[in-house]
């Protein structure tokens, strides 16, 4: 007869409960190690089945491609700032934001190579090594998105956004906790500024459910208080994290409540198309990206969000571009010589990443522009397609993120730093005081200072 621990029986049925207005109130809780027997499995068959300085708000910016770059194509001329270098073949479409944008090169990835493409994907967005269960693969933390999100996203009426221009993201809040991208300009719209959008100026309306459903947890505060007695650490930290991601839910909600904020730049965008097919089987990735860059621009002008991830394709991703003779990731590893196919790919990743970046910088606000006041990360899994390669990491910075960030910058990295460096000194110009980002070959505790201003 299996024997079971001896601690007080957590079911997944039990939920915390309290009186509000003389109704019983009643919040759910996580899965936790207490709803398991001494053997990690359930209690019950069914026991996990229910249920700025300048004054304005420091953005962060993700924007990705798949399938890496041509590093002797990539890599600027000459090193320093200003007129000390040079935009390289590949990087030539971000001359007009030359002042605006920072580059790094010579860095590499400490994790190891486990898996190809995914490992460099969880290594440069989150620092850690790729997670291999079986068949599948997570990433072992949150990704550089989801780390701002949680602290720039506290006041926003939406945590993050995440919107794939073609494919899919990699946006994940921890191991096996990816979060879903919206592929449809129109969908975006809707969230964003249909029901529950308020411009500047206009009176809000009010559920008046919100109040109610903002106050639950303090309804339930001495039954939560009660239940953390009874679990075990492991299972107390996730409790408590559970009822600080309601109550970030709840804050959020009261955004709702409130009068919106007195943005100058903050309008209704056009809105999209309802869709966008393909032409002669190639997707109409410049008029998506474009659309959805403009609708991230308003989303962070109006303060409906201060985190942005746009996935322009993702690693393996074998989509036609225009002018290709076959699919991306199949170009990579079987055009022969310099890959001229390749690189004139890359070069349309990078147009289009210079699109996005036009369009937050447009927008004005105060002195400066949307794209001063935040820092974009543009990134990829890899270096060289062809070999999978962890080293010489592409990356572009683009905003000074309220003056926090250097610009017209190429750094060059010449001990091959770990690329986790460039990440924690992002977190810190955007106010987070992390001691260290990432974990085991990928984590560091220094930033990486030439980028510091």
């Amino acid at each position: 007869m299996r024997m079971l621990r001896t601690r007080p029986v957590v079911s997944r049925r039990t939920l915390l409960r309290g009186l509000l207005g003389g109704a019983v109130v009643s919040v759910g809780l996580p899965p936790l190690e207490a709803f398991l027997d001494a053997h990690g499995e359930r209690y019950l068959p069914d026991a996990w089945a229910a249920g700025g300085d300048d004054g304005f708000p420091r953005r962060f910016g993700l924007f990705y491609w798949g399938n890496g770059m041509l590093p002797d194509r990539w890599t600027p001329k000459g090193e320093g700032k200003g007129d000390a270098w040079a935009l390289s073949d590949q990087l030539a479409p971000l001359l007009p934001l030359k002042s605006k944008i920072s580059v790094v090169t010579g860095t590499r990835l400490g994790i190891p190579n486990a898996v190809p493409h995914y490992a460099g994907a969880a290594g440069i967005l989150t620092g850690r090594p790729v997670i291999v269960q079986g068949q599948d693969e997570t990433f072992g933390g949150p990704s550089i998105d989801q780390v701002m999100a949680a602290k720039l996203g506290e006041l926003t009426r939406f945590l993050s956004l995440e919107m794939a221009v073609e494919g899919h993201g990699l946006s994940y809040n921890g191991p096996n906790s990816q979060n879903p991208v919206e592929k449809s300009p129109f969908a975006v719209f809707e969230r964003l500024f249909g029901v529950g959008f308020t411009l500047p100026g206009e009176t809000p309306i009010v559920d008046p459910s919100l109040g109610l459903r903002r106050s639950i947890l303090d309804a339930v505060g001495e039954d939560a208080q009660r239940l953390g007695t009874l679990v075990g650490s492991a299972d107390k930290q996730r409790l408590d994290a559970h009822l600080e991601s309601i109550r970030s839910l709840e804050k959020r909600l009261a955004k709702l409540e409130d009068d919106p904020p007195d943005l100058a730049a903050c309008a209704l965008p056009t809105q999209p198309e309802m869709a966008y097919p393909h032409i002669e089987g190639r997707p109409q990735l410049v008029l998506r990206n474009k659309v959805m860059a403009e609708l991230a621009a308003m989303a962070l002008a109006c303060d409906q969000t201060r985190v942005v991830s746009q996935w322009l394709t993702h690693p393996v991703s074998n989509v036609l571009f225009q002018g290709a003779s076959a699919g991306h990731h199949q170009l990579t590893h079987d055009e022969p010589g310099a890959q001229p196919e390749v690189h004139a790919i890359t070069v349309q990743c990078v147009e289009m990443l210079r699109d996005f970046l036009l369009a937050l910088d447009k927008v004005q606000e105060g002195a400066g522009t949307l794209l001063d006041h935040m820092v974009v990360l543009g990134c990829s899994e890899v270096s060289l397609g062809k070999t999978h390669s962890l080293e010489e990491m592409p990356i572009v910075l683009a905003g000074s993120c309220g003056g926090k960030l250097q610009t017209d910058l190429h750094y060059r990295s010449q001990g091959g730093e770990n690329t986790s460096k460039v990440l924690l000194s992002l977190t810190r110009a955007c106010g987070l005081d992390l001691p260290a980002f990432g974990a085991e070959g990928g984590e560091v505790k220094d930033g990486l200072s030439a980028i510091e201003a």
